[in-house]
C-alpha cells in the first residue's frame, strides 16, 4: 500500500489509536480445580472482581470508541436520530431500563439511526454486515414498521442459522479435541449437524439441553451424544467423569459454575465473600448431583484398530450403580466414606430424587424445570444482544441473590443489575416455551436495545450497569472474515473432512484447526480451556493492515475484488465515495470524510492511479475502528 497517500486520509478521519483496546479479563477456567490447586484458592481475586473487571473493561472500550468517533467527527445525523424524551416505551424491558435511569437521574442516549440499527441488528442476529443496496432501501423506507419487519426477516434467514449454530457450538463445547477426549472429525461433525438442524427446525432451548444431557447412542452417528462424551476425564477414577459431566451441565445450562469448586470442598471459607448460596453448599450435595451421572458409560464400538470406527464411543447407561466414596487419586481430593455412608445416590439441588433407574434422564427433567435454567439463558441471551449481562460473569449466577421476591440478607445485595427485569425475562422465556427466535425478538424490539451507542453527556463508570446507551462489541474473528468477503465479493472455500465445503467462516463447525490464521488473531478461543475474548491487541491491528487475507482483497487487478474493480470504472467520484463507506462501514460519510476521500480520488488521473486511490481508501475503511465493531 502507498503509505503517504494512506496517512493523508487515514490520520484525518479514521480515529485510529496505536493503543490496543483495554483487554477484557477471560472467564476463569474452572475445569482444573482440586485439592491444593483449587482455582479459587490460587487466585481468589479473579473470582471476587470478575463482575467489576468485566464492567470496567466495557467502560474502557466505550471510552476508546467514543474517542475514535470524536476523531472521525461523525455527525449526530449519521448516528442518533431521536432525542431521549421521544423514545417510545415498547415493552417491559423499556419500562425497567428507563424507570431505573430516571430514578438514577441519568439521561439515556438517543434512539439509533436507521444506518446504525441496520448494521447492529444484522451483525447481532446473523454475523454479517448489510450491503449498500440493503442500507439504501432500509433508510429510504418510510414504513413505520420497517424495523420490526427487518427483525422478522433476519430471524428467519439462513444466516441466522449459521450464527446461532456457532453460538450453541461455543456454549456446548463442540470441538474435535479437548484435554480429556478426542471426538474425532466424525463426532464433531455429527454434533455440528445436529445443532444446525436443531436451530434450523426451531427446536426449543429446553429440548436442546434435555437432549444433550440425556443423549444415548454412538457419537459418530448421534450428535447429542458428543456433549457428555466431552466430559470424559482420562487417567482418573470414574467419579472424576461423573463430576465433570455434572459440572459442565450446571455451568452451561444453569449458569452455576461454582459447582466446580464445591465438588472439591464445602463452600464455607472458600465462597464466603463470593456467593451467598455457595457459602452454605457442601461437597456432599454437589456429589449427590454428580451421582445422576454415575450410571453413564462410554464403551468402544469396536476393538479393531483398522476399523475407521475404532474411535467411536457408545454413550449409554446401566441400570445399577451409584457414586462411591472410595477414591484417593485423580483430579479431586480424596472421596472418603462419611461415617457409615460409602455410596451416594442422586438428589437434585431443589430436593428432587429420581423415580426411575434412568438417572441421567431424570436429571435432565429436573434441569430444564429448574428456575435457574430460564434465568441462565435469559441472562446469556441478554448479554449476546446488549454486550453485557444483567449478571456478569454469566457462569457465576448465585441463586440466593436473584429472586426479587426473596431479597438476600444484609450485607448481601441482588446479583443482577436489574433483578426484577431478569426475573421477568426468565418468566417470559418459560412462557415462550424457550423459543430462541421469539425471545431474541423480544430483546431486539425494545427501545433499550435500539439506543444509540453515541452518548453526548460525559460517560461515568457508575453508568455502566444502567444500559443508558448501546455498548459496542468487537466483532468475532469469523464476523470480520465474512464481512471482508461480503464487502469485496471474494470468498474463500474451506474443505472440512466429512462435511460439505463452506464459503463463510460462520459455517465452520469449530473455531480451531479450521479457517486461517487471520481469524485466530481475534481471539476466537478453542471451546475448551481458552474462551472467546473481546480483548484488542497490536497483532489484530497489524493483521488488518498487512495480512494477505486483507491485502489480497484490497486489489483492483483482474484477480482482485470485483467490488473494487467496479468502482474504478465508475466516473462518479461522489457515488464511489458513498458506496465505499456504505460497503465497509454501513453508513454514509460525513462532509469532512467525503471531502478528504474525494481529494484522494481526484489524484487518480490515470486508470492505474485511480485504482491505487480506491485500494487505499478501501484499505483505510478496513482499518477504521468502526469496521471491526458492532455499535
Amino acid at each position: 500500500m502507498r503509505w503517504g497517500l494512506y496517512f493523508l486520509f487515514f490520520v484525518a478521519v479514521s480515529g485510529f489509536s496505536q493503543d490496543p483496546v483495554e483487554p477484557v479479563e477471560p472467564s476463569p477456567d474452572l475445569t482444573q480445580t482440586g485439592g491444593a490447586n483449587c482455582s479459587f484458592q490460587v487466585d481468589p481475586d479473579s473470582y471476587l472482581d470478575a463482575a467489576v473487571k468485566s464492567q470496567r473493561a466495557n467502560y474502557e472500550r466505550l471510552l476508546r470508541f467514543d474517542k475514535a468517533l470524536s476523531r472521525a467527527a461523525v455527525s449526530s445525523k449519521v448516528m442518533a436520530t431521536r432525542a431521549p424524551a421521544e423514545i417510545p416505551v415498547r415493552n417491559f424491558i423499556d419500562e425497567a431500563i428507563f424507570t431505573r435511569l430516571q430514578k438514577e437521574g441519568v439521561r439515556s442516549a438517543a434512539l439509533s439511526s436507521d444506518e446504525e440499527f441496520l448494521r447492529r441488528i444484522t451483525l447481532d442476529l446473523t454475523g454479517r454486515i448489510p450491503t449498500p443496496a440493503q442500507i439504501r432501501e432500509f433508510t429510504a423506507s418510510e414504513n413505520p414498521n420497517k424495523r420490526d419487519e427487518l427483525i422478522d426477516r433476519l430471524l428467519n434467514s439462513r444466516e441466522f442459522v449459521d450464527k446461532w449454530t456457532m453460538w450453541f457450538g461455543d456454549l456446548m463445547g463442540n470441538a474435535r479435541a479437548n484435554i480429556n477426549f478426542n471426538l474425532q472429525n466424525e463426532g464433531r461433525n455429527a454434533f455440528y449437524r445436529w445443532i444446525r438442524e436443531s436451530v434450523d427446525q426451531r427446536m426449543s432451548i429446553k429440548d436442546i439441553a434435555w437432549n444433550v444431557v440425556a443423549a444415548k447412542g454412538v457419537n459418530f452417528d448421534f450428535g447429542p451424544a458428543n456433549y457428555n462424551l466431552r466430559s470424559n476425564v482420562s487417567n482418573g477414577p470414574a467419579q472424576d467423569t461423573y463430576d465433570m459431566s455434572f459440572y459442565r451441565a450446571a455451568r452451561d445450562f444453569l449458569g452455576m459454575g461454582h459447582y466446580d469448586c464445591i465438588l472439591c470442598h464445602n463452600g464455607r471459607a472458600h465462597l464466603d465473600s463470593l456467593s451467598l448460596w455457595g457459602r452454605g453448599a457442601t461437597r456432599t450435595e454437589a456429589q449427590r448431583m454428580a451421582a445422576f451421572f454415575s450410571r453413564q458409560r462410554y464403551t468402544a464400538v469396536t476393538s479393531d484398530r483398522m476399523d475407521p470406527r475404532n474411535n467411536a464411543r457408545n454413550v449409554n447407561d446401566v441400570m445399577a450403580g451409584d457414586y462411591a466414596l472410595n477414591t484417593n487419586f485423580g483430579n479431586r481430593p480424596t472421596r472418603a466414606p462419611l461415617g457409615s455412608t460409602r455410596n451416594l445416590t442422586p438428589a437434585y439441588r431443589l430436593g428432587q430424587t429420581p423415580s426411575s433407574p434412568e438417572w441421567r434422564q431424570e436429571f435432565a427433567n429436573f434441569l430444564v424445570a429448574d428456575p435457574m435454567f430460564a434465568r441462565n439463558f435469559a441472562n446469556r441471551l441478554w448479554k449476546a444482544m446488549f454486550n453485557q449481562g444483567l449478571v456478569d460473569q454469566v457462569e457465576q449466577l448465585d441463586p440466593a441473590r436473584l429472586d426479587p421476591a426473596n431479597p438476600p440478607a444484609a450485607p448481601w445485595d441482588f446479583q443482577a443489575s436489574h433483578p426484577e427485569l431478569l426475573e421477568r425475562l426468565a418468566q417470559e422465556f418459560v412462557r415462550y416455551d424457550f423459543n430462541l427466535r421469539e425471545f431474541l425478538r423480544l430483546l431486539v424490539s425494545s427501545s433499550a436495545y435500539q439506543l444509540s451507542s453515541q452518548y453526548d453527556d460525559p460517560w461515568k463508570p457508575n453508568y455502566q450497569p444502567l444500559f443508558a446507551r448501546h455498548y459496542p462489541r468487537r466483532l468475532e474473528g469469523e464476523e470480520i472474515h465474512d464481512s471482508l468477503q461480503l464487502a469485496t465479493q471474494m470468498n474463500e472455500t474451506y474443505t472440512i473432512p466429512g462435511l460439505d465445503p463452506v464459503r463463510w467462516a460462520m459455517q465452520l463447525p469449530e473455531p480451531r484447526g479450521l479457517g486461517n490464521a487471520f481469524m485466530n488473531a481475534f481471539l476466537r478461543g478453542n471451546r475448551d480451556g481458552i474462551p472467546r475474548q473481546q480483548s484488542g491487541s497490536i497483532l489484530q491491528q497489524n493483521n488488518l493492515m498487512n495480512d494477505v487475507f486483507v491485502t489480497r482483497r484490497m486489489k483492483t487487478a483482474a484477480n482482485g475484488s470485483p467490488t473494487l474493480r467496479a468502482w474504478v470504472s465508475n466516473p462518479n467520484n461522489g457515488a464511489v465515495v458513498e458506496d465505499i463507506f456504505l460497503t465497509f462501514l454501513s453508513r454514509r460519510p460525513t462532509s469532512r470524510e467525503s471531502e478528504v476521500a474525494l481529494g484522494v480520488l481526484q489524484r487518480g488521473t490515470t486508470p492505474a492511479l485511480r485504482g491505487a486511490a480506491i485500494e487505499d481508501l478501501c484499505w483505510t475503511m478496513v482499518n477504521k475502528l468502526e469496521f471491526i465493531f458492532s455499535y
